[in-house]
């Protein structure tokens, strides 16, 4: 595998971290903005439809970054890790009016969040360590 596929590779595991971490912070400071003040959710997206395009984006990233790392180091726990990350994730965005109570929404999100990642850190750890790839160059 060339060094450049590889770079990628990593680079993309580093923005599935970023686009992760921002999901959870919004998770977390949503709630603390709009309860401040009531004017500011004027400006802020629709909420249901930026949870969605969010979802979809994150859900992009990660897959693209973890399995090419798959294919190089074979780890199915990272595997296991970003489908449970990614169905929370998607049921948060778009099954998120079925739950119980908004609060419900924010803590499936926020392990779905938590569980992505877990699994881009794996990964980038797996790739940046694999044997497997330095015997390929």
């Amino acid at each position: 595998m060339s060094n450049e596929h590889q770079a990628l590779t990593l680079r993309a595991d580093r923005l599935g971290i970023i686009a992760s971490a921002v999901c959870f912070v919004h998770c977390i400071l949503t709630p603390i903005v709009l309860s401040l003040s009531a004017v500011w959710a004027h400006y802020l997206p629709s909420e249901e439809r930026f949870h969605r395009v969010f979802a979809v984006l994150v859900a992009s990233i990660g897959c693209f970054a973890v399995i090419n790392g798959y294919r190089r180091h074979r780890r199915s726990r990272v595997l296991v890790l970003m489908s449970a990350g990614l169905s929370l994730i998607f049921s948060g965005a778009f099954l998120g009016n079925h739950l119980r109570s908004h609060h419900s929404e924010i803590v499936v999100t926020m392990m779905g969040s938590s569980l992505l990642i877990s699994a881009h850190l794996m990964n980038h750890t797996f790739c940046k360590n694999c044997h497997r790839c330095d015997e390929a160059q």
